[in-house]
């Protein structure tokens, strides 16, 4: 019994842990990024209402003042954020039904069935976080999360919260020198 409960718990634990984003990230593997303490955010390209662009920045900021970073006007690193969204078309065919022959209750018996098909039309939002060093003004590091469901106002409040979480899951990044942290 304490088997079959702990895979259960298991099970749950890994349902959890699956993100219905796709999130990636890359960054420039000469950049030491203990440098950088504080950070600005630029709005330039950020083509969102004002609804969402507030949500975008809250969860930006909340996510960097959880890592030790500090909000400023002379930044090390500026943000730059840009959400962008495109339609997706899913088809799905399914078949309920078979054609076959078989043996049952009330003898042999065969039947033929059909296809059905579904098409759903959605937009799908996506945002990238572009670190660029504010003394170079280059980019150091960037992540990019897809996945966001933009036609659903409610949808939108839970999970832009969650994408930037998942974006910046990854930042500053782990570096290695000869295999050790630095």
């Amino acid at each position: 019994m304490k088997k079959l409960a702990l895979l259960a718990l298991v099970s749950i634990l890994s349902l959890g842990a699956c993100s219905p984003f796709q999130v990636r990230s890359d960054y420039d593997q000469s950049v030491s990024f203990n440098q950088y303490k504080t950070y600005n955010i630029r709005q330039n390209d950020l083509k969102l209402n004002d609804i969402d662009r507030g949500r975008v920045i809250q969860a930006i900021r909340q996510q960097m003042q959880a890592r030790g970073f500090q909000y400023s006007e002379n930044p090390d690193l500026i943000i730059n954020i840009k959400a962008t969204h495109k339609q997706i078309q899913d088809v799905q065919t399914t078949s309920p039904w078979g054609f076959g022959w078989g043996f049952g209750w009330g003898g042999p018996y065969w039947g033929m069935g059909y296809n059905r098909t579904y098409t759903d039309i959605y937009n799908q939002g996506a945002l990238t976080l572009d670190f660029v060093d504010a003394r170079t003004q280059k980019l150091v590091w960037q992540g990019i999360g897809s996945g966001l469901n933009v036609d659903n106002p409610k949808s939108k409040a839970k999970q832009i919260p969650e994408i930037v979480a998942e974006i910046l899951k990854t930042y500053p990044p782990q570096q290695t020198l000869q295999g050790q942290k630095l």
